[in-house]
């Protein structure tokens, strides 16, 4: 019994598998599945070194699924093989074929795409949103360099996703960082969705740009599986050779394969039913015949390595004055940016904990990250993704998914790049945490293009549901000096699960001293009162300070809120207004559905008699010499929050 002969006979049953399960679905891609039976059969049955009954074996080898609707192809070899699935670990079980076709249903773990939150551990990460696969695969090999483990991770991409810029980003993160034992496999089947892929993006292009990027690109017949194993191998041989170029695989495949009636423009996303799955189905049995394909198919998965990562350790950490002095940083002046607090804290985290790694996008000197990498006991957990946003977005989810927590930093306009690559993250059940800095209007001389005024809103979205572990989707930060801002950093760590804060370009005053404390969901009361409470955010705060002295002069006695986290503590803020004669002003330095909107909603949904006004930026910034002549341009300053306040008070009568 021939290789060839083996390794077609399981492409066959696994392609009709995958053509029975989306039928029942009624939904699916089975002719993109068909396309990779070869590749699936040789990396599934053949290659790949893993444990079916623990997917999560931390020395295992991986497959990503990039191109994420192919995925029926994977389910069906799962299914055939019995790898382990099911939401609690202590109660996997194997896959069944009857699992298989339950495809897409609401109970079930065998979800459209690949998901391993639904139940599917055998996927690191979410895919399905194109292009976001291949630096997904970076970061899990990021993480295994940092690690000392000799994993392979494979991803298949589609033809038509390759035009995805971020395709290309992850190209040169790999090879700036020597990746080696990622590699990239282009199923090229000539279709996508609407009809044939452009020229730019055929085997015989994707060879080249491949080989200008200084890849070894392996052009092969995608359903050889001799080809396909060689390939393979060649990969596994050169990995480790310093000397010798990245591989990636330009594998030449058939949409529908071994099904003519399937094949062609117009099967893209459409199951086959009735006579036309009759006609399928024998088809590729006729296609397995007339290749002498073998019913008795072995499996044959290989060894995984005995070596483990170690346990990550965790060592007490230190208060801000003690990081301070550890690191040369001086606190006499009274003040310092909430950015160069992040850079500290970055720094200490580093060796508080040994599995925090740092990622940057080529502005490390102005976010401050920097401060991790020059430290020669860190630089090692350190990766530099240059301007490429949205791949360290996913490489943040690759490393997450092997057990790291990421801390990803560039301009928070920047962050804007990546929400779609966020949002998967995310999909993914990643613990990443992403710190944007140079944040609001406070930004001045550069102006609104490189401002973050959008980024609360989208953020505090995900704040309004729960992820699968019942925790707030996001915890969005806002720090108002420094010791919070370090503080927060810290406090990330401690949280399973994704943050976004903000920090700031200018220096701000200390309000706080290392005897406060700070927890994600919290605020600080700054000042008590009796007529009115703001409720004010990162700078605003002092600005709101400011507007404090002037309302007293003017008898008004306000009291001021630092509302530094979504969600918060509701009742807390509520109770508030309420010694403030139900009185609400919240003060932002961004575009509106914020921090106001988040009090208005507790307002809305308590149903009580409170009045609440937001000020943020309702007209487009412009560029300053000042934060001060920004703020006053869009109507922000310490004098426009007193004449806010005086108008609400006369109109209540107050």
């Amino acid at each position: 019994m021939s290789f060839d002969s083996t390794i077609h006979a399981k492409a066959v049953d696994l392609s009709k598998l995958s053509y029975e399960m989306t039928a029942a679905a009624g939904s699916g891609h089975p002719t993109t599945a068909a396309s990779l039976a070869h590749l699936v059969s040789v990396l599934m049955y053949q290659h790949m070194r893993y444990e079916p009954s623990n997917p999560l074996h931390p020395s295992a080898d991986r497959l990503v699924l990039s191109e994420g609707h192919a995925v029926p192809i994977v389910y069906a070899a799962c299914a055939d093989i019995g790898i382990a699935i099911g939401t609690d670990r202590d109660h996997w079980r194997p896959m069944t074929r009857e699992d298989a076709m339950t495809l897409r249903a609401i109970d079930s773990v065998v979800d459209g795409h690949p998901n391993p939150v639904e139940g599917f551990p055998f996927f690191d990460t979410a895919t399905g949103s194109l292009g976001q696969g291949l630096s997904h695969a970076a970061g899990i090999a990021a993480a295994a360099k940092v690690d000392g483990l000799d994993r392979r991770i494979f991803c298949i991409i589609g033809d038509g996703e390759s035009r995805e810029g971020q395709i290309w980003e992850a190209i040169d993160f790999i090879k700036d960082h020597q990746l080696a034992s990622v590699l990239p496999i282009f199923n090229c089947n000539v279709y996508a969705q609407s009809d044939k892929v452009s020229p730019q993006q055929t085997a015989e292009t994707t060879a080249k740009k491949l080989e200008a990027a200084g890849y070894e690109a392996l052009v092969i017949d995608g359903h050889n599986p001799t080809a396909i194993q060689e390939a393979l191998s060649q990969h596994a041989q050169s990995q480790h050779d310093p000397n010798a170029a990245p591989i990636a695989i330009v594998a030449k495949t058939q949409k529908g394969w071994g099904s003519p009636s399937q094949q062609g423009a117009g099967h893209h996303g459409k199951p086959a039913d009735g006579d036309d799955m009759t006609k399928a189905l024998e088809e590729l049995d006729a296609t397995g015949r007339q290749l002498g394909a073998s019913a008795d198919t072995t499996l044959k998965i290989g060894l995984i390595s005995p070596k483990k990562p170690d346990q990550p350790t965790v060592n007490d950490p230190l208060s801000f004055p003690q990081a301070c002095e550890k690191f040369g940083q001086s606190l006499d002046k009274g003040k310092l940016a909430t950015r160069r607090a992040y850079g500290i804290a970055l720094r200490a985290l580093g060796h508080q904990r040994s599995n925090v790694i740092a990622l940057d996008a080529d502005v490390s000197n102005s976010t401050f990250a920097e401060m991790f990498f020059k430290d020669e006991a860190l630089a090692d957990r350190y990766f530099e993704c240059r301007i490429a946003e949205q791949n360290m977005f996913s490489v943040a989810a690759g490393l997450s998914a092997a057990g790291k927590i990421p801390y990803c930093s560039t301009f928070a306009k920047f962050v804007n790049r990546g929400y779609d690559q966020i949002e998967m993250a995310f999909n993914s059940g990643a613990n990443f945490k992403i710190v944007g800095s140079h944040a609001g209007i406070s930004l001045a001389a550069d102006g609104p293009s490189q401002m973050s005024l959008p980024d609360i809103a989208w953020f505090r979205s995900f704040a309004t549901m729960n992820a699968k572990n019942g925790a707030p989707g996001f915890f969005v930060l806002q720090p108002s000096d420094a010791y919070q801002a370090y503080a927060l950093t810290l406090a990330m760590a401690e949280h399973a699960g994704p943050c976004y804060m903000r920090t700031l370009r200018p220096d701000t005053e200390f309000l706080y001293s290392e005897n406060d404390t700070f927890q994600l969901g919290g605020h600080e009361v700054l000042e008590q009162g009796r007529d009115l409470l703001i409720v004010a955010s990162g700078y605003m705060v002092h600005e709101a300070n400011k507007a404090l002295e002037q309302l007293d002069k003017q008898g008004i006695d306000a009291a001021l809120v630092d509302l530094y986290s979504i969600p918060f503590d509701e009742e807390a803020i509520l109770d508030l207004a309420n010694e403030n004669n139900g009185m609400i002003l919240t003060v932002e330095d961004n575009y509106g559905a914020g921090f106001g909107s988040a009090v208005a909603d507790a307002v809305a949904a308590d149903g009580g008699g409170f009045t609440v006004r937001q000020m943020h930026v309702r007209n487009l910034p412009k560029s300053g010499r000042t934060p001060d002549e920004v703020l006053n341009y869009c109507g922000l300053s310490a004098g426009h929050i007193v004449k806010e306040a005086m108008s609400m008070l006369q109109l209540s009568g107050a």
